[in-house]
């Protein structure tokens, strides 16, 4: 499909290309032959008017300087040569053209077969035509035709390669979100895979087990642990696909994010106390900024849940607030093993999970990717650091003037 893609939009822009090179050189060429005949039969009616003028030494003119010779007419219908600078020598040839001209019925015209163009005059001293030579302005065309063709030729191709390397570039985030589309079925099918087996085998042996309450109740409870897992899974999966489609966007106001934290912070000093955990704040004051209280409570709800299932106890989480330059830096510091420079980038991922041995505690790899679509909705950002026995998770809010 992608290939598909980039040699659709090579041929679009190869289509476009190539019209507009085409009427561009051809509105140079048909101008440049428009011109050269103006000027042609302009400078055939200037010698038709005054066909015995002649030049002084060291005068300039403006006429083009044909190949041409003058004929005068008599009453019996013969061509008198007068003037010009082409050999007449051949007589005979000479009364063809004369006979060709008079033939066309036209008093300006040419003639393609002989390579002339003519001019009528009638004057003081009888009726005249002007013959010149056209070989010059065809071959002025013809170098002008190979020029553009030759021109339009690189270009196509100079164009070309542009356009391939455009279509890499243009399709790149499609084939991204393709693959980030088919990796995020892979995974939910993945995740959703383990529950859903278990809650067969154990209906299974609910079903068997119609003698034994001790089996039938062991079996009901893993399904309905296993069922709260699966509704936990989907929740997130459409909390992300409510933040992917915009959805999920709240009403924004100014918020008083100091109080706020530390409100928000209080609920969870007994779950990490229970933990074996300090929670430690240090929030500074009158921090302002723009966003939704609900969706910035659940980006702390996030960290602090993480920072829960994977500092390493005993020991201490640090919260803590502050402005730093035009921004509130909001940061959660939990005590372990640091995380690669690789994992700190990878944990944003969906369904990324650092240790794949804890698959099993309602843990989705979900979390900070719901986070990070939140705050890309605020014009925000989080990212991870990994720091000396500890891990610090950071997330940066523009600040209200």
């Amino acid at each position: 499909m992608l290939k598909r893609l980039r040699i659709k939009f090579i041929a679009i822009n190869m289509v476009l290309v190539s019209a507009v090179l085409v009427i561009m050189f051809s509105l140079v060429y048909f101008s440049t032959r428009q011109n050269l005949e103006q000027e042609s039969v302009m400078t055939l009616q200037s010698i038709a008017a005054e066909p015995f003028q002649l030049k002084r030494p060291g005068e300039q003119s403006d006429r083009v300087r044909l190949p041409y010779f003058v004929l005068q007419l008599t009453r019996s219908g013969t061509a008198i040569p007068v003037s010009g600078n082409y050999d007449l020598s051949d007589l005979d040839f000479v009364q063809s053209l004369l006979n060709a001209a008079e033939a066309s019925g036209e008093s300006i015209g040419e003639l393609e077969e002989y390579g002339f163009r003519f001019c009528y005059s009638r004057g003081p001293w009888g009726d005249m035509v002007v013959f010149a030579d056209m070989s010059s302005e065809r071959s002025t065309l013809n170098g002008l035709l190979r020029t553009c063709v030759i021109a339009g030729g690189i270009s196509f191709g100079v164009f070309l390669l542009i356009s391939m390397r455009l279509a890499r570039w243009a399709v790149r985030p499609v084939e991204d979100a393709w693959n980030q589309q088919r990796q995020f079925v892979s995974d939910a099918s993945h995740e959703l895979k383990t529950p859903l087996t278990v809650i067969l085998t154990n209906a299974e042996m609910l079903k068997a087990a119609e003698d034994d309450p001790t089996a039938r109740a062991r079996a009901a409870d893993s399904i309905l642990t296993m069922s709260r897992q699966m509704r936990g899974l989907v929740e997130s999966l459409l909390e992300l696909a409510r933040a992917d489609n915009g959805s999920a966007r709240a009403v924004m106001k100014g918020l008083e994010l100091s109080d706020l934290v530390s409100e928000w912070i209080l609920p969870w000093e007994a779950m990490f106390f229970e933990k074996d955990l300090l929670l430690e704040t240090d929030v500074q004051e009158s921090v302002r900024v723009h966003g939704s209280e609900d969706h910035l409570r659940q980006v702390l709800e996030i960290l602090l849940d993480n920072a829960l299932k994977y500092a390493e106890a005993p020991g201490t989480v640090s919260v803590s607030l502050r402005r730093q330059g035009h921004h509130a830096v909001l940061s959660v510091t939990t005590p372990g093993t640091p995380l690669s420079k690789e994992d700190c980038v990878n944990i944003f991922k969906r369904f990324y999970r650092v240790d794949q041995a804890r698959k099993m505690d309602h843990s989705y790899g979900l979390g900070l990717a719901i986070a990070d679509q939140i705050l890309q909705e605020h014009g925000g950002r989080i990212y991870a650091e990994g720091g000396e026995h500890c891990n610090r998770f950071l997330v940066e809010l523009p600040l209200l003037p």
